[in-house]
This record gives structure tokens, C-alpha cells and sequence, in this order.
């Protein structure tokens, strides 16, 4: 009997719930139901609607019910570092507060006043990053951190309401910067200085663990599925680079959305000097992987631009119009916090340039250049980085793009110019694709991620791209700009 999984995959701007199943030693990918996402400004911070989103999965499976399907097995996964608080009766103290908000801005700056970021690194692995969960907790209403019984993640809170158990998957876990990596367990040092209880946490899980059987009950007024709910690897990234068909010995990711996460998959955690210094990270992967890798601005700096412009231009058609305009006119530090959440994006770059003394973007044309441009010397960049880091220098061979970003064939091609590097891009759903992979693994479809990583590469269609031009000459003033910060 073939079964069916449903993959709920939510990001920063839109949610949906793709429906797979293995047919013929291939897995099939249909969307079901697409739903938005976005944060508020609501009494002085930005906020998640997190009933907002529960309503949407329920009425997802209520569509899939329409389609005939009675049963179904289920994986929640979605974005890091945000997290609800619930009190002792399970009930929700507040709507989640948005990583992007600008109230972790000093967050870093103030907790390393009696706390050595060395020492942090050295315990959890995980970069510096202002919304990083520790550094919201640490600016956290203690008020309203009294009235808390359990943080829960955001995949963890939607899987809490669909089955009523309560669990901390690891891979989203270890985005918190509250994990020890040393101990694999919440690390007690960093929980007293934030003078918190390790029991404000639910017990950690391993991703493809069962978490319990959908609660039809709760939700009568809909028609549902007999659901069995399991623990995907709940961070995105971390399904996105489990749906990473790599098959060579030594390959890179970058997985393209809002966010741009460029690394590879390791065995053993980097929490050198050196690695500290880079700003990369160590999260935990599935089946004990590190993803040692940097997080990068992305999609996001277009996502904006094409926001500001009232969607009049689609991305395909952004792109088209970045490549024919000059190339590498401005080099930009894209990672700068200015980027993070600006209330213009394209008069943050034209201000950056200005103040840099470049020529300013003015055109729509040239600020999408002008974004495309600098993420790709930003790949490349780091790519250098990662091999320096990973001691693979001129072993990397391939670098796999996959998620909304692959689907750019002008910026695959630009990064494999600049970075001088074949790319292979798709596949573009590889979020959703290593959520499912995850659930047949539970079910037994598959004796391995390697197994199930070749048949995800005999299952989908991908782009090759193969260096065309060459681009050194900018690349070295864009790691002059770089080093010298």
C-alpha cells in the first residue's frame, strides 16, 4: 500500500503543504495548500501569528481529506530561534516576537559585558548572531518569562497543538545557542546566567523520531485524516540539506531562500579560532551531522527591493534586467545589519554606496545588479573560507544550490563565474523534499540518508552550470573590502 506524506513547510513569507509518495522507486511532490506568512508590528515589536499558521496545516489536511486521502504521515518544519511560551496549563502566554525585531539589536554588545563570546563559541559552536535565541531570551519580559511552564520552538508549538505532546527537536535546538556541544544537552551555564530552569524546555528529540497520532478530536468542526505526526528535522535548513542530492566525496551546499546557508555536512564539529573569527556555525544535522556553515543575507535583499517596487516585476524578471545592465559597478558588505529589516532596502544599498563613495544604484535595474553582484562574490567568498576552514581546499568539486534560489539561472551562473566552481542546481523544493525524506525514513522506505539521497537524484530534473567568465580581479577588492573590517 503506498502511503502518503505531507510535508508542512513554512517560511518567513509563505507556508504550504506539499503531498509526496514513493511510486516506482521515485518520489512524487504535489502542493496541496499554499497559505502567507509575515510578521506584524504590534505593541512595540513584530510578531508571528502562530494561530494564523495552526489554522492554515488544519485546513490543509481538511483539503486533503476532500482529495480522498484518509491517512497520512506529517513533518512541521520551518524557520530557527523563534519560540512560543506557554504557561502550565499549555496555553499560550503570547503571539511569538519576530527574529527580524529590532529588540535584540544591542542584544550581543550587552550580554558579552559579563560573558566572554569566546567562551560562548567554544561551548555551543553556533555563530554570533544578534536574534539567536539566546540573545532574545536574554532581552526576554521577565515578566512574562515568570509566567512561562515551556518554550517551544515554532515547529515544536504547531507539533504541541496537533498531538498534545510537547518535545525540542535537535536540529532546531542547536540554533538556539543553548546547546552544549561538548555534553549534547542544554548547557547549564548559559541557562544561570540568563537565570533560567533547564525545565522551561521539553525533552530533546532526534529528527525521525514519532511524535504522536493527530488529535481529531480537538479540531471536530473539520473533516481530517488519520494523521501520524513525526519529528522531522524541524529546522529548514536542516531538511533543505538532507533534500541535497549530493553524491560526489566532497561537496558544498548553499541553500538559497530568504536566507542563504552556505556549507557542508560534517561528522565532527569546528569550533576553532579561526572558524569563531569567520562567524560560522556548527548547528546539529539528522542522523548526528554538524552543518558547519555561514549565514548569508540571501533572497531576502531581493525579496525587498521587489517588494518596495509594488511586485510590479517579477524575480524572473528582475534578473533579466540586472543582466543587462554594467556588472560589479558596486562592492557591498551584504551581511552588514543595516540589511537585516531596514524600513527601504533599495535606499540602504544606495545609502551604503554613497557613503562608500561608489556610484549609487538609482535604476531598479542597478539595484538588483547590484544585489545579484555582491551575493555572488559573497558566495564565492565564503566558499574560499569554507575550504580554509574544512582543510578541503581544491577538493570541493561541486556546489549544490538548492531551495527558491536555484530556480535563478541568472545567479547560479554569476556564482559559478565568480566562484569558479561548477554549480548543480535543484532541486528548488528541497526544504519540503528532506522533511519527506525524513518521514520515509521513519517509515522504512529507505535504509539510509545516502539511500534516499539517490533516489531523490534520480526523481528530479537539475541545471548544471559551468564557470563562462572569469572574475578574480573583483573577487580580490571584494576580499580586500571584507578582510579589512
Amino acid at each position: 500500500m503506498t502511503k502518503n506524506y505531507v510535508a508542512v513547510d513554512i517560511g518567513a513569507s509563505s507556508g504550504r503543504l506539499m503531498l509526496s509518495q514513493l511510486i516506482d522507486g521515485k518520489i512524487t511532490l504535489k502542493e496541496i495548500h499554499r497559505f502567507k506568512n509575515g510578521f506584524t508590528f504590534q505593541e512595540g515589536h513584530d510578531h508571528w501569528d502562530i494561530d494564523h499558521l495552526l489554522k492554515e496545516i488544519i485546513l490543509g489536511l481538511a483539503k486533503l481529506k476532500e482529495q480522498g486521502i484518509d491517512e497520512c504521515i506529517l513533518g512541521i518544519d520551518t524557520w530557527a530561534v523563534d519560540y512560543c511560551l506557554v504557561d502550565a496549563q499549555g496555553k499560550l502566554l503570547a503571539q511569538p516576537v519576530a527574529y527580524r525585531d529590532a529588540r535584540t539589536n544591542e542584544a550581543i554588545k550587552k550580554f558579552s559585558e559579563n560573558y566572554s563570546l569566546d567562551r560562548l563559541y567554544t561551548r555551543t559552536g553556533i555563530q554570533l548572531q544578534p536574534f539567536n535565541t539566546l540573545f532574545q531570551l536574554f532581552v526576554e519580559d521577565r515578566s512574562l518569562l515568570d509566567k512561562a511552564d515551556k518554550l517551544l520552538l515554532i515547529p515544536d508549538y504547531l507539533g504541541y497543538q496537533l498531538t498534545g505532546k510537547m518535545v525540542t527537536e535537535k536540529t532546531n535546538a542547536s540554533t538556539t545557542q543553548l546547546l552544549n556541544v561538548h555534553t549534547k544537552d542544554w548547557d547549564e551555564e548559559l541557562l544561570e546566567y540568563l537565570h533560567l530552569s533547564k525545565s522551561l524546555f521539553a525533552p530533546l528529540v532526534d529528527a525521525g523520531t514519532t511524535l504522536g497520532a493527530l488529535q481529531l478530536e480537538k479540531f471536530g468542526d473539520y473533516d481530517l485524516p488519520k494523521t501520524q505526526v513525526i519529528n522531522v528535522a524541524s529546522h529548514d535548513t536542516a531538511s533543505a540539506i538532507i533534500g541535497t542530492p549530493g553524491q560526489s566525496t566532497n561537496w558544498a551546499y548553499l541553500s538559497s531562500g530568504t536566507w542563504s546557508l552556505l556549507g557542508v555536512e560534517s561528522k565532527v564539529e569546528n569550533i576553532s579560532r579561526e572558524a569563531f573569527l569567520a562567524n560560522y556555525t556548527n548547528e546539529w544535522g539528522a542522523h548526528n551531522t554538524i552543518r558547519f556553515l555561514k549565514n548569508i543575507m540571501g533572497m531576502w535583499l531581493i525579496q525587498e527591493v521587489a517588494r518596495e517596487d509594488n511586485y510590479a516585476h517579477s524575480y524572473a524578471e528582475l534578473a533579466q534586467m540586472a543582466s543587462e545592465t554594467p556588472a560589479f559597478s558596486q562592492l557591498v558588505d551584504v551581511n552588514e545589519v543595516a540589511f537585516l529589516n531596514p524600513t527601504s532596502m533599495t535606499q540602504t544599498f544606495q545609502a551604503y554606496c554613497q557613503k562608500t563613495q561608489q556610484k549609487v544604484p538609482t535604476t531598479l535595474a542597478e539595484v538588483a545588479r547590484c544585489v545579484y553582484d555582491n551575493l555572488a562574490l559573497c558566495y564565492a567568498f565564503e566558499l574560499e573560507q569554507l575550504m580554509k576552514l574544512t582543510q578541503t581546499q581544491g577538493k570541493v568539486d561541486c556546489l549544490h544550490i538548492v531551495g527558491g534560489g536555484s530556480n535563478n539561472a541568472f545567479l547560479n551562473q554569476l556564482t559559478a563565474d565568480v566562484a569558479q566552481m561548477k554549480v548543480m542546481a535543484g532541486p528548488g523544493e528541497a526544504t519540503a523534499l528532506g522533511n519527506i525524506m525524513m518521514q520515509m525514513l521513519n517509515q522504512g522506505e529507505f535504509d539510509s540518508i545516502q539511500t534516499a539521497r539517490k533516489v531523490l537524484a534520480n526523481s528530479f530534473d537539475y541545471a548544471i552550470y559551468l564557470p563562462q567568465k572569469n572574475y578574480d580581479d573583483v573577487l580580490v577588492k571584494y576580499r580586500e573590502l571584507i578582510t579589512k573590517k
